[in-house]
């Protein structure tokens, strides 16, 4: 199994795992950008569900964010209660186990601290990465909540 086709089947996994459908669709051009997403879908940007990494003391902090948005990392920090630095795509890749592009909101490879935008909630259907940057997903704000844990938070740059 290639490492892409790993990286879906983790997702594939948790998602079954949370009792969640198998809502994965690929898109051969790409998913990689929330608006590469968005027009492979045929949705708005806002209704992507982009998973922005930093680091936490060592750990992924993972800012799930309505593709609309830019994330405020000093409100993320204070929703947290961690300190929050960047984190280049070296690091994402063998701390949550995928590629920037295709970051999923569940199925990293070592637990991280997830957050949650408050925007994303009033928006439904909603599409994640799933593991690689032509795959997605298809959920809802709840469910995203559910199966992740992830606390909600106002995380928008002004």
């Amino acid at each position: 199994m290639s490492e892409l086709a790993g990286s879906v089947a983790r997702v594939r996994a948790a998602l079954l795992a949370a009792g969640h459908p198998d809502t994965i669709t690929e898109f051969p051009t790409g998913t990689r950008t929330a608006a590469d997403a968005a027009a492979a879908v045929g949705c708005t940007v806002a209704q992507i569900a982009k998973s922005i990494v930093f680091r936490a003391n060592g750990r992924a902090a993972v800012i799930i964010t309505s593709g609309a948005n830019r994330v405020d990392p000093a409100k993320a920090a204070a929703a947290l209660g961690v300190k929050l630095a960047r984190a280049d795509a070296d690091w994402v890749r063998a701390v949550t186990g995928f590629a920037i592009g295709g970051v999923a909101p569940i199925g990293h490879i070592t637990a991280p601290l997830l957050l949650l935008d408050e925007d994303l909630l009033a928006l439904d259907p909603i599409w994640a990465a799933a593991g690689t940057p032509s795959n997605v997903f298809r959920t809802t704000p709840a469910e995203l909540r559910r199966i992740t844990g992830a606390p909600v938070a106002a995380v928008k740059q002004a």
